[in-house]
């Protein structure tokens, strides 16, 4: 499953696919309506081979209704080294110059929008999302509690607890999620409504439909940020700014979002570059993210851990 840290932190491609276009079937939840099951490779087109293999409609899933006619032959056939010529690409500046991001992610965003217009692409800078702040507002909704107590019961007598209640009374669970667990189970209590999934959800239709619309007027093949504002933190370290901003569009537009290597800050801690299209619209972000990747060749393995011949 496509994590939002791993991807970036450790110079490696990561392909969160629309909302739909791989099953979430057996994925244990964190956010379901938000979760996505995906590649996490070290090149695009090793990533893109995966998503070749579990791109497609799953029973045992309903999300993936919406992909029926949306899954071409291959995915393979999209990895060209030209793909970046003639794309019209949107720097999203709200999650470059943001007050706390880290000036040196912010050079290496700078030199990717540079290289990709050495490849011909388009830039468009800034791209404006009109009232983003307030469309983002509330989007998140904490369905965990019942998530993983549907998760739980589906397992059948092969899992030892039953209920959020009883994991977080076992204790068996690291220290630094304690707070989580205990929310999820306060915010379950307050029975709220529970949300719909983000292609009925009322709010999350309004946000896609304002980012739709903005990348139209624009004529946007794609959107990039960094995927974070900022180096990793060490573990433990809850203080320093984290400048995940892998959190809010992907998500809660049900978009598709690809991480690649743009580079490395201090000490040679990876940066990723987030690209981000529209629904289904995989094949034009497999052209750009390959071509960025082939162009600049960023990703390298780390130093105590070479690849093996």
């Amino acid at each position: 499953m496509t994590s939002s840290a791993s991807r970036p932190h450790n110079s490696l491609v990561g392909i969160r696919s629309t909302m739909g276009l791989t099953s979430r079937d057996g994925i244990v939840p964190l956010y379901l309506r938000n979760d996505i099951g995906g590649p996490i490779a070290r090149t695009v087109e090793d990533a893109v081979r995966v998503l070749e293999v579990i791109a497609g409609y799953d029973p045992a899933d309903p999300i993936t209704e919406a992909c029926r006619g949306k899954v071409p032959k291959n995915y393979i056939q999209f990895l060209d080294k030209n793909g970046l010529k003639r794309a019209r690409i949107g720097v999203f500046r709200t999650f470059v110059d943001t007050p706390k991001a880290d000036p040196q992610v912010k050079a290496l965003v700078e030199k990717a929008i540079a290289d990709m217009k050495a490849q011909g692409a388009e830039i468009i800078d800034p791209f404006v999302i009109p009232n983003f702040e307030a469309l983002t507002k509330n989007l998140w909704c904490d369905m965990f509690k019942h998530d993983v107590e549907e998760y739980l019961a589906s397992r059948g007598g092969t899992v030892p607890f039953k209920t959020l209640a009883e994991i977080i009374k076992s204790g068996m669970y690291a220290p630094y999620i304690e707070r989580r667990l205990k929310q999820a189970l306060a915010a379950d209590e307050k029975k709220e409504p529970p949300c719909q999934d983000l292609y009925h959800e009322p709010r999350n239709i309004k946000f896609r439909e304002a980012v739709e619309k903005a990348m139209d007027e624009r004529r946007l093949d794609a959107i990039i940020y960094p995927t974070w504002s900022n180096p990793p933190r060490k573990v433990g370290d809850m203080e320093s700014p984290a400048g995940d901003n892998s959190q809010i569009i992907p998500p809660h537009t049900g978009f598709p979002g690809f991480n690649v290597p743009m580079g490395f800050t201090y000490k040679n801690l990876p940066a990723g570059l987030q690209i981000v299209g529209k629904l289904f619209a995989e094949p034009t972000l497999i052209r750009i993210a390959y071509a960025y990747e082939q162009a600049t060749k960023h990703r390298r393995p780390p130093e105590k851990f070479p690849e093996l011949n």
